[in-house]
């Protein structure tokens, strides 16, 4: 039996939750509370040392990185769905939007999330509880994004993120404005990954995604929306704890 361990539908976590559900394979699902810092437990560690989410356990083997784990369930629970093309070069084409939402999109939007939400985790912590959330992090520069959301991140900063993320979501509607999907002519792991995090833009940055500057942006965030799929998976896992 496959076991994922998430936050829940949002972010990196909903990658392969989307999978799962396409897919429609069977897991248990194990729901972190990230304002409990369940993450950073010891038992959680002992699972994937880095005390991030998401991450797959298929029969003891442990599968981390959000985007890793939606291929490898491609190659080890093949099923009548492909989430990858079957071309080569569209599997090309898959990678290289998977690797641009992992290494580019997701960090800027990543960036701003942090300093609108998680920095209320531990803005109420006193010095002594908060050195010890952030003595449990086992990652540094993780240390020094908790240590940023307490005390507030630099104006400059987030100004710089919101550039990033203006660029981001005009790369995406300027393709999605020709094309139904983005790679291979059909939904895919490239579509599931960068639909993880620009899901609820047109919300959370409506000055700057909308259907005036960004339809076919906005198009393609509500046609995925509309998936069954995709309506199970908001249906039947809690957004909040």
């Amino acid at each position: 039996m496959l076991k994922l361990y998430s936050f829940g539908p949002a972010a990196n976590s909903l990658k392969p939750m989307l999978a799962l559900y396409e897919k429609e394979l069977e897991f248990e699902h194990k729901l972190l509370n990230p304002a409990k810092f369940e993450h950073h437990s010891d038992w959680y560690k002992a699972i994937n040392p880095r005390g991030q989410v998401p991450a797959l356990d298929d029969g003891g083997r442990i599968v981390t990185e959000s985007t890793v784990i939606c291929e490898y369930l491609e190659d080890a629970h093949p099923t009548t769905l492909r989430l990858r093309p079957e071309d080569p070069y569209d599997v090309a084409q898959m990678r290289v939007w998977t690797k641009w939402v992992d290494e580019y999109f997701c960090w800027c939007v990543s960036t701003v999330g942090w300093h609108r939400h998680v920095s209320g985790m531990v803005k109420n912590l006193d010095d002594a509880e908060f050195e010890e959330v952030v003595s449990r992090v086992p990652i540094p520069e993780q240390q020094v994004k908790w240590r940023r959301a307490r005390e507030g991140f630099p104006q400059d900063l987030l100004d710089e993120e919101m550039r990033k993320i203006g660029i981001s979501v005009r790369r995406l509607d300027e393709h999605l404005r020709d094309h139904e999907w983005l790679a291979g002519g059909a939904y895919s792991l490239a579509d599931i990954c960068n639909f993880a995090i620009a899901n609820g833009m047109q919300n959370g940055f409506a000055e700057l995604v909308n259907e005036d500057d960004t339809p076919g942006l906005v198009r393609w965030i509500a046609q995925i929306s509309e998936r069954p799929a995709v309506k199970r998976v908001f249906a039947n896992v809690p957004r909040e704890f």
